[in-house]
């Protein structure tokens, strides 16, 4: 499990490259808003889940648009960091893989599991409604696969697919979490199952508000 000063020094290895690119570039290859501040600094505008982060460039100084004193957790700077880091022009190929088919991946996919597919079965296996209704706070858009199924546009070119297929008297619940085949070539493995496991367990917070 990294620590918090492992996060620490990986933004600042990651805020070392980006700033080699330029902001019109990171803003046109990643689909993320921009802001204009009407001073020096250029701004992301960076929805995240259920909230919405502004980023300056070039010091990527992180705050919350709604609540501008509350701090933005280091592992989500760094998720979105690294996405900025990877992404190119390339589009979403609507091709949905699982976890293992990304490249590296395998080695990994029983943490992955842990991290976010039992998660999502253990507390959503047992009442659909109350995967739905947490789907609803992040504006997922329902999806045909399984007894109920949604996809969240986490990141502009990283979307997740989370499929469940509810248990019942013969079987246990079941579930899985997709990904764009292009997310592979933007995020690293450990990065990809983090921002699946942020989703699930936001989706599991959100559950009971």
């Amino acid at each position: 499990m990294p620590r918090i000063d492992d996060y620490i020094n990986a933004k600042k290895l990651a805020v070392e490259k980006l700033v080699n690119d330029t902001f019109s570039d990171l803003v046109s290859k990643s689909g993320i808003e921009r802001v204009e501040t009407g001073v020096k600094t250029d701004s992301f505008r960076i929805p995240f889940l259920d909230r919405v982060y502004l980023a300056g460039f070039p010091d990527f100084n992180f705050t919350d648009e709604a609540h501008a004193d509350k701090e933005v957790p280091i592992q989500e700077q760094v998720i979105i960091l690294h996405y900025l880091m990877g992404v190119s022009q390339a589009q979403l190929s609507g091709n949905r893989i699982a976890y293992r088919e990304i490249p590296g991946a395998s080695f990994y996919n029983s943490a992955f599991v842990k991290r976010a597919i039992d998660p999502l079965k253990k507390v959503f296996g047992s009442d659909i409604d109350k995967f739905k209704k947490a789907a609803g706070y992040l504006n997922g858009t329902a999806s045909e696969p399984g007894d109920a199924g949604f996809e969240f546009a986490v990141l502009p070119k990283a979307p997740l697919q989370l499929i469940l297929w509810e248990q019942d008297d013969e079987f246990p619940a079941e579930a899985n979490i997709l990904f764009d085949e292009l997310t592979g070539k933007i995020l690293s493995p450990e990065d990809a199952a983090w921002l699946a496991g942020m989703l699930v367990y936001r989706l599991i917070a959100l559950s009971y508000q």
